[in-house]
This record gives structure tokens, C-alpha cells and sequence, in this order.
């Protein structure tokens, strides 16, 4: 797999509450840990690395602590960061959240610091992208572009990605930039806003589906629906096909960060590997129901996706 992104380090500093500060109305924090995980489109790579596929990674960080972070945690997880990017003028993306937790309660963020730079790459950048990309396009089985609006995806980079006919996107907005991807992967309100209406009723989402289809020409259009689940959307004959599939976690939900890239690691693995569209939405789905568990950035495995789904199985069996 190819990852294409807007590479993110996540840091959680976690701390105990000591007491009030004389200084100001603040809390004062004892620091017990930090822990830093992929986010972003590196939380994507990160997903597809831990359920065994074979990864390479297109993207830019800068020339920090956090940048060298990222890559020695890719590294560590076997991912190829040739196609990584180091430029000075630019810090690494980092969303530092900070939290804190009483005796005896729960662990809640009190604030998030955003690391970013909203310049745009420069041109030397920009061509070092499309040139790492168009030479590993014939030795990938799938693309991944997974899109959080830091500056990578200009349309040259776009152009280089969708000469793969398997690319799956994973964009925030503009999904017409990518027009003729095969499959996209957009939740509730990132389809509201693609199609500028709210989506509350079936016909709603019936007439957001196939308006999506049509301005992206994309073969699949999987909406991504929270605790309502997922509807993979195609169309056979000039007619619109929905397959629903159901949340299989609705109650167990800590925390949804990251929750969208278990999918499209776990979809575009699936299918890649043999499965149909309609069974690479239910591993998506599987992913996501065990990710979300989990407080902070979370991935799974193979192992724990098979026994979860076989535990699923022994409950319907059971009622």
C-alpha cells in the first residue's frame, strides 16, 4: 500500500491534579506519562502496518523532535518513510493534547496545542512528492490519500496518485478535487457539506449518495454514519444500490479519534486481499467498533478483528 497524507503526531500528556494554582485559575498537573502515536494520515499508515500490510508512506514533516518521532515510530512498525519529506520551514503537524484526572475518576483532556503552518509547500517540495509517488505507483496495490487539509494534496500530487486505478479517499472537503477515485469514505457531516444540505431521512441520504457519485465519478461511495453505521453506496445500471451495515458497537464508544482511518485500512486491506465491497465494509465497520474503545489514537489487529467478529457471531447465534 501507498499512503499518501498530511502526516500528524498525536502526544497525550497525562497528568494527576494536584491543586489550584495561586498564580491563576488553573489546574496544576504532576506529569505521569506522554505517549505519542500516529495521527492524521499517519494514523492511516499506521492502521494498514498493523493489520500486516506492506506500507509506504508519501508525505511531509519538518525538521524537528516531532518529525523524527513519526519516523522512528514508522520504523518500528516496519513502514518504508522513503517518500517522507523533511523541510526546515515547516514544523511537523502535532496536536498535543493535554489531560488530567482526580483521585478515583476519569482521565479528561483540558486543552489541545496545535503545531501547524498553514504556507503551502514550496515548489521543490511539491515536485519531490510527485516524482517518490509516480515511481511507486506500478509497485502498489492500493492508494491510499488520506486528506486532513495541511497542504499536501495540490493538484499535481492528486494527478500523480489517481494514475493507480485502486485509490481510496479519506478527505475532509473539496471531495471533487479527487474525481475519479474508486471509492470514497466521507462520515455524515463530511457528506452534508460535500452536497450543502442536511442529511436526516433516507431519501436524504439516497439523494446525497448519488449527487457524491456523480460530482466525484467514483465507483463506490461508502458514508460512514456513527452509531447508525455504515451505507455503501454504487451504482449498477444507472440505479443507486445501497448495502447497510449496521454499528456493531453502540455502547462501549470512548473516544472516535482515528475511528475513520481503521476503516479505510481495514476496507482497502480487504478488498485488495479478495473481499468484496460489501465484505470490506464490514471489516471496516469491525475496525472501527474496536478502535473506539480505546481513549486517544487507537489501531487493532488482525487477531483481535477475528475474535471480535467471531464473538459477534456467537451473539447472533445466542438471540
Amino acid at each position: 500500500m501507498l499512503v499518501i497524507g498530511d502526516l500528524t503526531l498525536d502526544e497525550f500528556l497525562v497528568g494527576a491534579v494536584e491543586r489550584l494554582s495561586r498564580e491563576a485559575p488553573v489546574l496544576i498537573l504532576r506529569h505521569e506519562h506522554t505517549q505519542q502515536i500516529p495521527g492524521g494520515g499517519a494514523n492511516a499508515a499506521y492502521n494498514l502496518a498493523k493489520l500486516g500490510a506492506q506500507v509506504k508512506v508519501a508525505g511531509i514533516v519538518g525538521q524537528d523532535s516531532q518529525g523524527e518521532a513519526l519516523c522512528r515510530i514508522f520504523a518500528a512498525a516496519g513502514i518504508d518513510t522513503t517518500g517522507i519529506i523533511h523541510e526546515a520551514q515547516r514544523p511537523t503537524v502535532t496536536k498535543t493534547r493535554i489531560s488530567g484526572h482526580a483521585r478515583q475518576s476519569v482521565t479528561q483532556q483540558i486543552v489541545r496545542i496545535d503545531r501547524k503552518s498553514d504556507a503551502l509547500p514550496s515548489h521543490k517540495i511539491q515536485s519531490q512528492l510527485v516524482a517518490y509517488i509516480r515511481s511507486q505507483i506500478p509497485h502498489v496495490d492500493a492508494v491510499v490519500c488520506s486528506d486532513y487539509g495541511d497542504g499536501v494534496f495540490n493538484a499535481a500530487v492528486i494527478e500523480a496518485a489517481l494514475e493507480h486505478p485502486h485509490v481510496i479517499v479519506d478527505a475532509q472537503r473539496d471531495l471533487h478535487r479527487f474525481r475519479g477515485a474508486m471509492v470514497f469514505t466521507p462520515n455524515l457531516p463530511e457528506a452534508e457539506q460535500a452536497v450543502g444540505q442536511l442529511i436526516e431521512t433516507p431519501t436524504a441520504l439516497n439523494q446525497a449518495a448519488q449527487t457524491l457519485l456523480e460530482q466525484t465519478q467514483a465507483k463506490f461511495m461508502l458514508i460512514t454514519r456513527g452509531e447508525d453505521g455504515m451505507s455503501l453506496f454504487h451504482s449498477v445500471d444507472n440505479q443507486l444500490q445501497e448495502e447497510y451495515i449496521p454499528a456493531f458497537n453502540q455502547t462501549d464508544v470512548f473516544d472516535v479519534t482515528g475511528a475513520g482511518d481503521t476503516v479505510v485500512a481495514a476496507w482497502v486491506l480487504g478488498f485488495c486481499a479478495g473481499a468484496t465491497p460489501w465484505e470490506a465494509t464490514v471489516l471496516g465497520n469491525l475496525g472501527a467498533s474496536i478502535v473506539v474503545r480505546t481513549f486517544g489514537t487507537a489501531t487493532t489487529s488482525v487477531t483481535e478483528m477475528q475474535e471480535t467478529l467471531q464473538l459477534l457471531l456467537d451473539e447472533g447465534l445466542e438471540n
